[in-house]
């Protein structure tokens, strides 16, 4: 039996779903599929921190506001941050950066993944959209002026325009061959959450190791301050020998090196060590296919935007698509997906290339590249104006913003 729809979102994962919630009133027949069960668990507020969160920006906020999510989010646990504090290891340069700068009461807020997915799938069983879980693609051809996809147990999908928001690892983005531009970082990320003998302050802080950047960013739970999700970006050697720690070594280690700033490492939730590696497709569109989210680029986890930039994504996109339905073309038509891939491809690459900037300069070892390095994170931190364009970076207010983040 083959299934047909206007409109194919590959991946139920966070853009995924926010995508099939923009265009719930569209008057399209969208089906949303993805390999897991897409079922929610009850949530325990006592329940270990997920390892893997994301700082999200008042621009993805604001489109979970208006898709009727955050509600969902603040309902079982999110972590509002007001400053961030950033210092080099190395040397003496540190910055300061605050939402007061702004007049904002916040930066952002360190969401836990799965609090994030579960508040998104809850919207989704509410909705009438089509939603098919494990659902697994194994192959996808052109078939006329259709897509046609073969799941992994032999049923059949048909539809003029797929979006790909299946990950990093796209099969969409492999069995249409969409080509990237990718390379290794050579370092591995460390996540995991711990629990510190000082409060965090509602800041979000970040140390730059010779081996690579290391953040604590702020948890709450019941109303304490004394956790943070910890990224530890280091060299794969250095990573496996803190992954064979026991818990109190890894304490120890992770303390040093954040040089005690929130007093002692008391514990330490189970590990995860996450290869670093960058990518971003050489175009987002086809004719009848476009890439959203980490399917069209990954960056470095170093200031936590991967999942902004993918909302940014699913927003724009789900504009040009209502605007082009209200026009009466053709969806599936790369001339209309251009209209997504032109507003979005610019504000993505600039972003990932000042985060490879960064990280690069701050890897550097050379003594004058140091020196100017300390320099100037002294002298912007006494730059207002300079500070503030920063904030709004974080903030995702800059640029052209679709009207799902407009305040």
């Amino acid at each position: 039996m083959e299934m047909r729809a206007d409109l194919l979102i590959v991946g139920a994962g966070m853009v995924g779903s926010a995508l099939a919630l923009a265009l719930q009133d569209s008057g399209l027949e969208v089906l949303l599929l993805d390999g897991s069960p897409l079922s929610v668990k009850p949530f325990d507020g006592q329940a270990p921190f997920e390892p893997r969160v994301s700082a999200l920006s008042i621009a993805s906020q604001r489109i979970l506001q208006r898709l009727g999510v955050w509600e969902g989010i603040t309902g079982r646990r999110s972590s509002p941050y007001s400053d961030m504090q950033v210092w080099d290891g190395s040397g003496t340069g540190q910055i300061h950066f605050s939402a007061a700068s702004v007049h904002a009461e916040v930066l952002g807020h360190i969401v836990e993944n799965r609090v994030v997915q579960d508040a998104l799938l809850d919207r989704l069983h509410d909705c009438d959209l089509g939603l098919l879980a494990n659902a697994r693609l194994e192959q996808m051809r052109r078939s006329g002026d259709d897509w046609l996809l073969t799941l992994a147990d032999g049923r059949t999908l048909r539809a003029p325009l797929v979006i790909a928001a299946d990950g990093a690892n796209s099969a969409v983005r492999r069995l249409t061959g969409m080509a990237t531009r990718e390379w290794d970082y050579l370092h591995h990320a460390i996540v995991t959450s711990v629990r510190c003998s000082k409060p965090h302050q509602m800041t979000a802080w970040q140390r730059f190791t010779d081996n690579g950047p290391l953040a604590f960013l702020p948890l709450e739970r019941d109303g304490q301050q004394d956790w943070c999700s910890i990224v530890w970006s280091t060299t794969p050697s250095e990573a496996e020998h803190l992954m064979a720690l026991d818990d109190e070594g890894f304490c120890k280690a992770l303390e040093r090196a954040f040089e005690g700033q929130l007093g002692n490492v008391l514990n330490a939730d189970p590990r995860l060590c996450v290869p670093l590696r960058q990518r971003h497709a050489k175009r987002y569109v086809a004719e009848g296919l476009a890439l959203i989210g980490d399917a069209a680029h990954t960056i470095h986890p170093l200031a936590g935007q991967g999942v902004n930039l993918g909302f940014l994504d699913a927003a724009v996109l789900a504009e040009v698509l209502l605007q082009a339905a209200a026009r009466g073309e053709r969806l599936a038509d790369v001339k209309v997906l251009s209209r997504y891939e032109r507003r979005r491809m610019p504000h993505n690459l600039a972003l990932m290339a000042a985060m490879e900037g960064f990280e690069r300069l701050f890897q550097a070892n050379p003594l004058p590249v140091r020196w100017l390095r300390n320099a100037g994170l002294k002298l912007v931190d006494q730059m207002p104006e300079a500070k503030a364009l920063f904030v709004r970076e974080a903030l995702g207010l800059t640029g052209e913003l679709p009207a799902l983040a407009k305040a």
